[in-house]
C-alpha cells in the first residue's frame, strides 16, 4: 500500500468518527463553526506527519507545505494550525479509544495482560527542577529503567498479549512522573477478570495479588523482590522471576516500537497542557492505527 492510500484511508476513518462522536469534544459556539480548513484535515495532517517521521508540529507543517500542498490547499498559517491543533486536544483521547476498539483481536490471548509504563520527558535532569509546563499533570520524578530524574509524565498501558506480534493496547492512562506505577494501575484493575497479568517488580504487592485472585479470578505475576538483607534469591524465585520477565518482554518491545515510530518519549518542545495532550495521545493514536490496520 502506497502513502496516498494510507493518507486517504486515514482521512476517511477520521471523517467517519468525527461526524458521529468526536465533534462533541471540539464544539464551537461562534459563527465560524465550519472553518474552511476542517477539523478532520487538522487531525489527519498531524497523524500522517507522525507516520512520515516528522517529530514536531513545525516539522509536520513544513513537510505539508513542501509535499502535500495539493492535498491541503486551504492550509492556514503555522500559528493558525498550532492554535487549531491545540483546540482539538480533547479529541485525541477518544480517537485512541475508537482505534483500540476497532483493533482486531483474532491473534490475541484474551485472558493474558501485560502492564507497564514509560516516561514522556518534558525536561531532563538539569532543567527538571525549574520546569513548570503543563503542571496540571506533569511533575518531577525518577525513572529507574533509564536511571534519570526528569520532569514530565508517565504513560501507563495495559495490553493484551498477541501471538508472535506486538501486544494490543487495551487501557491507557496518564499520570505525573512522581506518581507510583501501582497507584496508577489500581483504577484499571477492576476492568480485568478471569485471566493472568504480568508486570514489573514495581507492581509487587502480595495483598493486592490475593485480593485480585479472590474477587476477580485474576492471577498477577511479578518478579520476586529481594527481602531486606537478602543477597541471593532462592532458585525457585529466580526461575519465576526469569519466566515473568520473558513473558512481559513484548510490552517493552511495544514501547520501543511506539517511540521509534513516533518519538513519543521526547516532549521537550511542548509548551502547554493541551500541547502535551496532543503530543502524547496524537502519537499513541498514530501508533495504534498502524497496529490496528497495517500490522
Amino acid at each position: 500500500m502506497d502513502w496516498q492510500d494510507r493518507l486517504i484511508g486515514l482521512y476517511l476513518y477520521i471523517c467517519q468518527h468525527y461526524k458521529t462522536h468526536l465533534w462533541v469534544h471540539a464544539q464551537r459556539l461562534s459563527n465560524n463553526h465550519h472553518p474552511k480548513f476542517s477539523d478532520e484535515e487538522v487531525l489527519t495532517l498531524y497523524l500522517f506527519g507522525i507516520w512520515q517521521k516528522q517529530t514536531t508540529v513545525k516539522a509536520i507543517y513544513t513537510y505539508t507545505q513542501d509535499h502535500l500542498s495539493d492535498w491541503f490547499p486551504d492550509l492556514p498559517s503555522y500559528q493558525g494550525y498550532v492554535q487549531r491543533l491545540n483546540f482539538l486536544a480533547a479529541t485525541f483521547s477518544p480517537l485512541v479509544e475508537q482505534i483500540v476498539a476497532d483493533c482486531p483481536i483474532l491473534d490475541c490471548f484474551l485472558d493474558t495482560y501485560l502492564v507497564d509504563s514509560f516516561p514522556c520527558v518534558i525536561a531532563h535532569a538539569k532543567r527538571s527542577g525549574k520546569a513548570c509546563v503543563a503542571d496540571q499533570i506533569a511533575s518531577k520524578g525518577w525513572c529507574a529503567s533509564k536511571g534519570m530524574w526528569y520532569y514530565g509524565v508517565k504513560v501507563h498501558i495495559v495490553a493484551k498479549q498477541a501471538h508472535k506480534g506486538l501486544p494490543k493496547p487495551e487501557y491507557i492512562s496518564l499520570t505525573g512522573a512522581a506518581n507510583h506505577d501501582l497507584s496508577a494501575l489500581r483504577p484499571l484493575l477492576p476492568y480485568l477478570h478471569n485471566g493472568t497479568v504480568y508486570g514489573d517488580k514495581i507492581y509487587a504487592n502480595q495483598t493486592l495479588k490475593d485480593t485480585l485472585y479472590e474477587r476477580q479470578n485474576l492471577t498477577f505475576y511479578t518478579p520476586v523482590k529481594k527481602k531486606k538483607g537478602q543477597d541471593i534469591l532462592p532458585a525457585a524465585d529466580q526461575v519465576l522471576s526469569r519466566t515473568v520477565s520473558r513473558r512481559r518482554q513484548p510490552i517493552e518491545s511495544l514501547f520501543q516500537w511506539i517511540d521509534d515510530k513516533t518519538g513519543i518519549q521526547k516532549a521537550c518542545k511542548v509548551r502547554s497542557y493541551n500541547g502535551l495532550l496532543v503530543h502524547i495521545f496524537g502519537r499513541i493514536a498514530a501508533a495504534c492505527f498502524l497496529i490496528a490496520f497495517y500490522s
